[in-house]
C-alpha cells in the first residue's frame, strides 16, 4: 500500500445501543489496525467480537440503550477521550452516534477529530421524512410516500392506495421507544393496513411507501467518503445480492459493480446538501421507469463497508482517517467483482432467495475476491466469539425476523 498513515492518531469506534454482533465495527478495527493505527472501541461488554480483536488496543465497556440524554453521552465520550489522551478520530457505527457528534461538535472538538457538517443535517438524513423532503427539493427520485399524522389519515390513504404498500418507521431512532413496525413491512391489503394502524396510537410514527416489485427492481448501494468541500475522495458502487430478512434487511451478500450513473447521482446530491463524511446509501433501481430511487441515507459507515476497496488499498474508513489527519487520499479504481459475505446470515438468506427464485442480474458470475465479515486468518477471535454468541440466540432471532417479515408480507383481510 502506497500511502502514509499517521499512526500517532488513534481511532475510536462509537456505538450506542445493544447490538454486540456488529461486523462493521470489527471491520473498522481491522482496517485501521492492519495499518498500525491504534484503535479503541465502545463495547457492551468485554466479550463482544470487537472486544477480542487482536487489532483493538482497548475496549471501553459502556453499555448504553440509545435512550440516554445527549449530555450524558457527550460527557461519556469526553471521559473516554481524556483516557486515550490524544486527539482521536471518531468512527460512528449508528445514526444515534452520528447525530450526537454532529449536534455537539463544539463540545467534542479539541479531543476528537470528525468531519464538520451542518449540525441538523445528519438527523434529517436519518429520518425517512427528512430524507424524503430533501429528495423532493433536490430532484432525487424516491418511492412515493405518505406520512400519516393520525389514524384518520391512514383510513383516507387506505381508501385510494394501490396495494401492496410498505410501512417503515418514520424516524431512525426506533430504539428510543417501541417501534411502530419491525423493520420494513409489506402490507397486502386495505384491511391489513387498518388492522396494523390500530396499534400505532394517536400519532402513527410511520411512513407508508409505494411497493417496488422485486421482479422489476434491483438493490444497489453506494459507500463513499466526502471531504469538507463535499468532494468525493473515495466513491464505491455495488449491487446487493441477498439480504436478511429477504429483500428488506441487512446486506448478507453483495458485489462491487461499476455504476458511473449511480456514482454521479450520489455525488450531485451530496454536493447540493453540503454533507461531509462517510455515507452508506441504499437505492432501488426501478426498471419500470428506469430510475434509481433513494431508500436510505445513513450518515455514517455501513456495516458492509469492507466490501469496498480500491486498487490503492483505500476503503471509506481509511479515507476518513487520512483526510482528517491531513494526509492525501490515494486515488484508484474500485476492485470490481469483489464479493462480501456475512457468514451468519447469508446461509438462511440463500435458502430463502432460492425458494423465491429471485436473482440479481448485475451480480458477476464469478467473484474476483471475497471479503468475509467475520472470519480472518490474522484475527480469528472475533469469528469464534460471533459463533459463541450467535448460535442459540441468533438462530432464534433469525427465525423471529423471518416470521415477522412473513406476517407483514402475507397480511390478508379477515
Amino acid at each position: 500500500m502506497s500511502f502514509d498513515v499517521d499512526r500517532g492518531v488513534p481511532g475510536l469506534i462509537v456505538k450506542f445501543g445493544n447490538y454486540p454482533l456488529h461486523h462493521g465495527g470489527v471491520g473498522a478495527i481491522r482496517s485501521l489496525g492492519r495499518l498500525g493505527v491504534p484503535v479503541y472501541a465502545i463495547t457492551e461488554d468485554r466479550w463482544t467480537p470487537a472486544a477480542v480483536s487482536r487489532y483493538l488496543k482497548r475496549a471501553f465497556v459502556w453499555p448504553t440503550t440509545g435512550t440516554e440524554a445527549p449530555e450524558r453521552l457527550v460527557a461519556g465520550l469526553l471521559r473516554i477521550g481524556r483516557r486515550i489522551g490524544r486527539p482521536t478520530v471518531l468512527i460512528p457505527t449508528d445514526e444515534e452516534a452520528a447525530v450526537l457528534i454532529a449536534e455537539h461538535q463544539a463540545e467534542l472538538e479539541g479531543q476528537f477529530l470528525f468531519p464538520r457538517v451542518e449540525p441538523g443535517l445528519p438527523r434529517r438524513l436519518a429520518s425517512k421524512e427528512g430524507l424524503h423532503d430533501l429528495c423532493v427539493k433536490h430532484g432525487i427520485a424516491s418511492p412515493a410516500a405518505f406520512f400519516p399524522r393520525a389514524y384518520e389519515d391512514v383510513e383516507r390513504f387506505a381508501a385510494t392506495a394501490r396495494f401492496p404498500v410498505v410501512a417503515k418507521n418514520r424516524e431512525a431512532f426506533v430504539r428510543r421507544k417501541r417501534p411502530a413496525v419491525n423493520g420494513t413491512t409489506r402490507i397486502e391489503c386495505r384491511e391489513g393496513l387498518l388492522r396494523l394502524a390500530r396499534e400505532w396510537g394517536e400519532r402513527p410514527g410511520v411512513i407508508l411507501q409505494e411497493y417496488l416489485p422485486r421482479e422489476d427492481a434491483e438493490d444497489w448501494v453506494v459507500h463513499a467518503y466526502f471531504d469538507a468541500e463535499s468532494a468525493p475522495l473515495a466513491m464505491f458502487t455495488g449491487v446487493k445480492v441477498r439480504s436478511w430478512p429477504p429483500h428488506a434487511g441487512m446486506t448478507a451478500n453483495a458485489y462491487i459493480v461499476d455504476n458511473p450513473e449511480l456514482a454521479d447521482l450520489a455525488t450531485r446530491f451530496i454536493k447540493e446538501i453540503g454533507f461531509s463524511g462517510v455515507v452508506d446509501l441504499d437505492l432501488r433501481f426501478d426498471r419500470r421507469d428506469g430510475q434509481y430511487k433513494l431508500l436510505d441515507f445513513n450518515p455514517r459507515m455501513g456495516a458492509q463497508f469492507r466490501l469496498f476497496e480500491n486498487e490503492s488499498g483505500i476503503d471509506v474508513i481509511r479515507a476518513l482517517h487520512l483526510d482528517l489527519t491531513g494526509r492525501p487520499v490515494p486515488e484508484g479504481e474500485q476492485l470490481t467483482g469483489r464479493r462480501y459475505v456475512v457468514e451468519n446470515i447469508d446461509l438462511p438468506a440463500l435458502l430463502a432467495y432460492r425458494r423465491s427464485g429471485y436473482t440479481t442480474p448485475h451480480a458477476p458470475a464469478r467473484a474476483s475476491g471475497t471479503e468475509l465479515a467475520w472470519f480472518a486468518r490474522d484475527d480469528l477471535w472475533p469469528f469464534l466469539m460471533m459463533l459463541v454468541r450467535f448460535v442459540r440466540p441468533g438462530v432464534k432471532h433469525l427465525y423471529q425476523l423471518w416470521r415477522t417479515n412473513r406476517r407483514g408480507a402475507t397480511a390478508k383481510p379477515r
